[in-house]
C-alpha cells in the first residue's frame, strides 16, 4: 500500500476562553490531515498543539508536515515502525505533529484489515466515563461551576490549579464542600508549583479526598518528585515529566510517580502510547488517557486506544466539552452523558466535513 500524497489542514476550532497554569486559550489550534494510497483508502490524523507544553505551534506543526508528507511519499502505509523511524530520523521531538502521522497509518492499517481500530490493537468494547475539567477561576466562581457540573450528571471532576499554592487549596475546599464527598476530584497544577508549595498544597489537600495530583511540578524538577511522593498524601500521577518509554521507566525506577498520563500530543502517537503503557503495565503503574483540545477525529483515536489497554484505568477525555463552539467532526465517538461510545466502522471511523476543510489553509504533498 504505496502513500500516494498527503493533505494537510490547519483545522482551527474556536474556543470559550479556558484557563490553567500555563496560560488561556481562545481556539483549538489544531492540524489535520489525509494520507492517500494507491488502494483507495486515506487515513485520517489530527493533533492539537499546545507551545507550552510540547514547543510546537499550529504553524510549526504545518511546516513540519510538509516535510514528513514529502518523506513518505511512495513508501509503504503499513509499515508503521518504520515510517515513524523515518521521521525520528530526520528530526528530534515533535511529537504533536507526528502523532497527526502515526494516526493515519494506524487508520489505514484498520481500514486494510477491515476492523474497527480497536479491535486492530486487540482491544474490546468496555465502559469508559471521562471527567470534566473546571479552569482555573476565583475560588466562588470554579465551586458554582461544580455544583453545575454535578447537576448535570458529571461524577469525576479535574481542577485546574497551580497558580497560587494557598489560593488553589481554598479553591479545593470550596469545590468539595460545594458537591459533597460522593464526588470523584482530581488536581491538576500544569507545572504550577514549586516544591515547597507542592509539599503545603497536597497536605492541606489530604483532608478533601483527592484521588490524584497531575504533575505538580515542572518536568526538570523531577529528582524532586520521589521526596514530594512520600511526602504526599495525595497520589502522584506524571504528565508532561513523560513524553515517551524512557521517562515513563526513569520516574518508575525512582519511585517519582503513581501514575502516568499517556498523551499522544507527547508521545507522538499510538506506537510510542503502546511502549509507554507497557513499560507502566510491567511496573504496576495504571496508566490515564488524555488529550489536548482535539476534535473528536483524535479523541476518537484515544478512545479506540484506551479500550485496547486494561492499563487504562483514568479516562480524562473531555477534550471536545471544554469550551468548543463548533464540531466539523463527521461520525466518530459520541458522548452519551459523560460516557463515550465507539463506532464500529473500520478504522478510527472519523472524518472532518468537507465543507469546515474548504474554510481552512491547506496544502497537498
Amino acid at each position: 500500500m504505496q502513500i500516494t500524497k498527503t493533505e494537510i489542514y490547519k483545522l482551527s476550532i474556536p474556543m470559550h476562553p479556558f484557563t490553567i497554569a500555563t496560560g488561556t486559550m481562545d481556539y483549538a489550534q489544531n492540524i489535520f490531515i489525509r494520507v492517500h494510497t494507491d488502494s483507495n483508502l486515506y487515513g485520517v490524523g489530527e493533533c492539537s498543539a499546545f507551545p507550552v507544553i510540547v514547543g510546537e505551534t499550529q504553524a510549526t506543526c504545518f511546516e513540519m508536515a510538509k516535510d514528513f508528507a514529502a518523506i513518505w511519499k511512495n513508501k509503504n502505509a503499513l509499515q508503521i515502525e518504520s515510517r515513524m523511524n523515518e521521521l525520528h530520523s530526520y528530526t528530534a521531538f515533535n511529537s504533536t505533529i507526528k502523532s497527526a502521522f502515526d494516526m493515519a497509518l494506524y487508520d489505514l492499517a484498520a481500514k486494510q484489515a477491515a476492523e474497527p481500530l480497536y479491535k486492530f490493537l486487540k482491544g474490546k468494547k468496555k465502559e469508559i466515563e471521562t471527567d470534566l475539567t473546571i479552569g482555573i477561576d476565583s475560588p466562588e466562581n470554579m465551586a458554582n461551576t461544580a455544583i453545575a457540573f454535578k447537576k448535570n450528571g458529571v461524577r469525576m471532576i479535574k481542577i485546574k490549579l497551580g497558580k497560587d499554592a494557598k489560593e488553589d487549596i481554598e479553591r479545593t475546599r470550596k469545590i468539595r464542600a460545594a458537591v459533597g464527598n460522593e464526588m470523584i476530584l482530581r488536581i491538576d497544577t500544569n507545572q504550577g508549583w514549586d516544591f515547597d508549595s507542592a509539599v503545603y498544597a497536597l497536605q492541606e489537600m489530604g483532608k478533601y479526598n483527592i484521588q490524584f495530583c497531575e504533575q505538580p511540578m515542572r518536568h526538570w524538577d523531577d529528582e524532586k518528585l520521589p521526596a514530594l511522593k512520600k511526602l504526599s498524601p495525595i497520589k502522584i500521577m506524571a504528565d508532561e515529566s513523560v513524553f515517551d518509554h524512557h521517562d515513563a521507566e526513569r520516574l518508575i525506577k525512582n519511585n517519582a510517580c503513581d501514575y502516568v498520563n499517556i498523551k499522544f500530543s507527547k508521545s507522538g502517537g499510538i506506537l510510542e502510547a503502546k511502549k509507554i503503557n507497557d513499560v507502566c503495565e510491567k511496573n504496576n503503574i495504571p496508566c490515564m488517557m488524555g488529550g489536548m483540545l482535539e476534535s473528536r477525529v483524535a479523541l476518537t483515536a484515544f478512545t479506540h486506544f484506551a479500550l485496547a489497554h486494561d492499563n487504562i484505568i483514568f479516562h480524562d477525555m473531555d477534550t471536545c466539552l471544554l469550551g468548543h463552539k463548533q464540531d466539523p467532526v463527521t461520525g466518530g465517538v459520541r458522548y452519551k452523558g459523560y460516557f463515550l461510545e465507539i463506532p464500529d466502522g473500520p478504522g478510527i471511523a472519523a472524518d472532518v466535513d468537507n465543507n469546515f476543510l474548504e474554510q481552512c489553509e491547506k496544502t497537498i504533498i
